[in-house]
């Protein structure tokens, strides 16, 4: 019963994106040819939010489920890593015509086809994993 509220969160998401359109593979496609802000909107938000919140966690020292302070460190700093991996991300979101989390929604709203993307997705994340200690971090 501790987990349904994440749960019941994760579905209200999933139903924001989907009925914002932000599952839509035609607004996925807009945006990348520079043809429509709506995309870029939702992510501009999504990312001064999560700018704030993590400035409230961090400032008011908030305590997960289990009562342990929060901890966010910083990242390393490295151009290159971001340079690829954002451009291995923004190919395959390019392609698939949706970004990891929209998948899962759009399989729940019966675009089956995203079963052969999400296994590939998570053939690449296992790869990854195989193969991260071996890769320049």
């Amino acid at each position: 019963m501790r987990m349904s509220r994440y749960i019941l969160v994760g579905m209200l998401l999933g139903f924001v994106l989907y009925k914002s359109e932000a599952v839509s593979w035609f607004r996925i496609y807009e945006m990348f040819r520079f043809q429509s802000f709506h995309m870029y909107g939702i992510i501009g938000s999504a990312v001064i939010a999560g700018m704030i919140i993590v400035q409230i966690i961090r400032r008011r020292h908030i305590r997960n489920v289990t009562g342990q302070e929060i901890v966010i460190n910083d990242k390393a700093k490295s151009v290159p890593r971001y340079l690829i991996g954002g451009a291995i991300f923004g190919m395959g979101w390019a392609l698939a015509g949706a970004c990891p989390a929209p998948m899962f929604i759009l399989l729940g709203s019966g675009v089956t086809v995203f079963i052969v993307y999400l296994l590939f997705a998570m053939t690449g994340t296992f790869v990854y994993g195989l193969l991260r200690k071996k890769l320049p971090h």
